[in-house]
């Protein structure tokens, strides 16, 4: 993504309110010279970037195979051990599924430009919520089988290149 500065925060997403305040401290602390930052999320970072861009001024949003409804998905996994990319065991409770549910987005058509990217062959989360949900107010790119790991990112990068070719200027970055 050259010339640009990209950051990849390292993030407890199975605990919801340390990963929103670990990635609100994160913004807060940018100083984003000349533009908007355009924020990519997959999954459960799809999810917290949701929220994200209804705190702080994005340029624009891409969802990949988000968890859009999070309390949702976790009920099936509720009781069962996991591990994070980093190692980490933890257990999906009913306090960790709960615990999303404050930062779910009622109306995500909001103005805030969003992408989606979506496989249909994704094994862990129907791509059909997140196409019901950005129907109206998203760009809906939705590719043929691939599955959660997203099969599609060649294609996902070049459209994420245009849009940062246009990408607005920083005039209003901040929180909202």
């Amino acid at each position: 993504m050259a010339p640009y500065r990209v950051l990849v925060p390292s993030y407890p997403a199975h605990r919801p309110d340390a990963a929103i305040a670990n990635l609100c401290d994160l913004f807060s602390d940018q100083g984003i010279g000349g533009r908007l930052p355009i924020v990519v999320g997959s999954s459960m970072g799809g999810f917290y970037a949701q929220y994200l861009a209804r705190r702080f001024t994005f340029g624009h949003l891409f969802l990949i195979n988000p968890a859009l409804t999070p309390w949702e998905l976790m009920r099936d996994y509720e009781g069962v051990s996991q591990t994070t990319a980093y190692g980490e065991t933890y257990c999906v409770d009913r306090e960790l599924i709960e615990g999303t549910r404050k930062y779910g987005v009622d109306t995500p058509c909001d103005g805030v430009p969003t992408t989606l990217f979506l496989d249909r062959g994704d094994e862990v989360i129907d791509f059909r919520i997140a196409e019901s949900i950005y129907r109206d107010c998203g760009r809906l790119l939705i590719f043929e089988g691939g599955d959660h790991g997203f099969q599609h990112l060649e294609e996902a990068i070049a459209v994420i290149e245009e849009e940062i070719a246009t990408a607005p200027t920083a005039g209003a970055w901040g929180n909202r």
